[in-house]
């Protein structure tokens, strides 16, 4: 399951704390070993990461907050095995190994969303319609990334990313298809691709 930097750092904490002393920080001792100056913020994450099966909390005693061990929800949904490696060119010995994989080895401890493709208009980086992109949430990106853009706050769209000079040209990866051009100013950026999904059956 995807958490946020900051989420990470509370779990690191309280991991680290708890291991140290043998028992859970108050929030005082997390706002203070993470520089938070609001006890709400705390709060918030403590909550966040509670919904999400990552934390529990007793409330008839202090000092009651116990990081859970990694868990799935669904056998297989969330960590598949990893069984090798399969040529795509000429054909190699295949070799059953023991490893896993999970969309959190692709993820880490970024933000991240996905999103339905419509339309064709990256079909040469073999994104098509039906396609479900993963998108780390972020607000700057480099040149030449995929990335969710979001122009006049209201048209969203999957494109590459250049700037030239004042403008933004927002390039398909499609001939077929002419680049967008736009002010800097009106163009946001709401994401970054991270990877695609397909489903075949």
């Amino acid at each position: 399951m995807a958490i946020t930097r900051r989420q990470k750092e509370v779990i690191d904490f309280l991991s680290s704390f708890t291991a140290k002393h043998g028992y859970s920080p108050s929030y005082e001792e997390i706002a203070a070993g993470l520089q938070l100056s609001s006890l709400a913020t705390v709060h918030k994450h403590v909550t966040n990461l509670q919904n999400k099966g990552l934390l529990q909390r007793a409330h008839n005693r202090s000092r009651s907050i116990d990081v859970l061990p990694q868990r799935t929800a669904k056998k297989g949904f969330e960590r598949l095995p990893l069984l090798g490696r399969i040529a795509a060119g000429q054909p190699v010995e295949a070799i059953e190994t023991a490893e896993s994989i999970s969309l959190g080895d692709i993820i880490g401890n970024r933000e991240v969303y996905a999103l339905e493709v419509r339309g064709d208009s990256m079909r040469d980086e073999h994104i098509v319609s039906g396609d479900y992109v993963l998108v780390e949430r972020t607000r700057t990106a480099r040149e030449g990334e995929i990335v969710v853009a979001l122009i006049d706050g209201s048209d969203a769209t999957l494109k590459r990313f250049y700037r030239e000079g004042n403008l933004i040209r927002l390039q398909p990866s499609n001939t077929e298809m002419a680049p967008i051009y736009a002010q800097a100013s009106s163009v946001s950026i709401q994401g970054k691709v991270l990877g695609m999904l397909r489903k075949y059956a």
